[in-house]
């Protein structure tokens, strides 16, 4: 990553960050996507047991990992100035308290978890499913935690390609575990739908692994030692980037526990509609990753241009970003819009499943237009470290607008489960919109604040 001037130079740096960041993304979803589509083929119950254990688990481990993603406009700003010392004190105080906030989730999930679960009233047999798939994948949340950490410093390094090719040797072994885990092949017992957080937690270990490997072989990351000569923890810089860190840690948590929680609303309407529910979910979570990657792309570029004084370049990047997502988002959507029978097939042959899962692929369609407007957003106020603000605003637009429109519709119209997808969209429309106000904020502000210097 270096510094570029015009739009063609712009737009082909732009590139360069966000392709290895999509294809990472998608890599990172692609377990899900077959952990899906295979517990539908052993059964609904199955299915079902993934998407209320996914419910419960992914929200809090996407927080997580946003939160710790919180380091990368950190580092980002140090290496744009060109500020050794600081990117190596960031990522070697990040690592104590990553690992300890994981130590702590694991012992409250312990502690909570079973009778939330048990509160649920689900099938005693999903009950099951869903406790056994949480038990096993929880176990991960420990070595991935210094694992992000050292990713968030090669990517804040523009090295998105080093990322993406370590994902990439990542998730096939995380496939075949799934699936050996699941199905009970090679002399291993069949563990059913729980058999993915098995497989799941193993491959985090596995991505732990591939990282160290990463930075301690490779110049540019083994100048900063970061694994050699741990210092001794310093409160006061944990409590420095956790103000930056908590706010996008938050935000995240505000996007997937809504989603979560709606997921765990389904339930009330049976095994069925949770299940196709579910694998809508899987589906719009996919075509997700477009935007969302975008939004990582912006932040890191932004932060760069940001920590070289170059206001105007982040400007165009942030510019570049909106109209490139609108465009490829919704050529995206058109295409799948007409395969809703084929994606319908191919995660369940369930003939009532399937009914439910076409009509909730085109509120999921739906859903991918509005993202597109507002996951660039929220990367560019990442990248200036605005955070506090953009958190607020996720509150607001989730959940309170979109999960209370949402189960006013479906409890009050004839939308029934539907209702809850319609009000989410209209959440991300309204935040996508105080998002753009934000941004209008921030961009003023550093206009004067250049104005003032000069």
């Amino acid at each position: 990553m270096q510094e570029v001037h015009g739009y063609p130079a712009r737009t082909r740096q732009f590139f360069t960050v966000l392709l290895p960041i999509l294809v990472t993304q998608i890599s990172l979803m692609a377990p899900g996507f077959f952990n899906t589509v295979m517990a539908g083929h052993i059964s609904k119950e199955d299915l079902a047991g993934i998407a209320v254990g996914a419910s419960i688990f992914f929200p809090v481990f996407g927080a997580f990992i946003g939160l710790i993603s919180g380091l990368t406009p950190v580092i980002a700003q140090h290496y744009g100035a060109r500020r050794t010392r600081a990117i190596r004190s960031v990522v070697q105080q990040s690592f104590y308290w990553a690992t300890l906030l994981a130590v702590l989730i694991l012992a409250l999930g312990i502690l909570t978890i079973p009778a939330f679960v048990h509160a649920l009233a689900l099938e005693p047999v999903v009950e099951d499913i869903t406790m056994e798939y949480l038990s096993y994948i929880s176990c991960g949340l420990i070595p991935v935690a210094p694992a992000v950490v050292l990713r968030n410093l090669i990517d804040a390094h523009g090295r998105t390609n080093l990322t993406m090719y370590i994902t990439i040797a990542t998730i096939p072994i995380n496939i075949v575990l799934n699936y050996i885990f699941m199905y009970g092949v090679f002399g291993v017992p069949a563990f059913g739908g729980a058999g993915a957080g098995l497989g799941a937690a193993l491959s985090y270990g596995i991505f732990l692994v591939l990282n160290v490997i990463a930075v301690l072989t490779i110049k540019q990351f083994a100048r900063y030692h970061v694994l050699v000569h741990l210092p001794k923890p310093i409160l006061g810089d944990w409590w420095a980037l956790l103000a930056i860190c908590i706010p996008i840690g938050l935000t995240i948590f505000c996007e997937q526990s809504i989603f979560g929680a709606v997921g765990l609303l389904m339930a009330a309407y049976g095994t069925t509609v949770l299940a196709a529910h579910q694998a809508a979910m899987n589906f719009t979570t996919i075509v997700y990753m477009l935007p969302l990657s975008v939004s990582m792309a912006i932040t890191i570029l932004v932060g760069f241009e940001v920590g070289g004084g170059r206001e105007n370049g982040a400007r165009a990047y942030i510019r570049l970003s909106r109209v490139l997502t609108l465009v490829f988002v919704g050529a995206i959507a058109l295409v799948l819009a007409a395969m809703r029978d084929f994606v319908a097939a191919l995660y369940t042959t369930n003939t009532e499943v399937q009914e439910l899962l076409r009509v909730f692929l085109l509120y999921a369609l739906v859903m991918q237009f509005c993202d597109c407007v507002n996951a660039p957003l929220q990367g560019a106020l990442r990248g200036y470290k605005d955070v506090t603000v953009t958190f607020w605003l996720a509150v607001l637009s989730f959940w309170g607008i979109g999960l209370p429109s949402g189960y006013v519709l479906a409890g009050w119209t004839e939308l029934g489960p539907y209702g809850y997808w319609a009000g989410l969209n209209g959440g991300i429309i309204v935040g996508a919109v105080m998002l753009m106000i934000r941004l209008r904020i921030i961009e003023e502000r550093m206009r004067r604040s250049a104005y003032s210097i000069s």
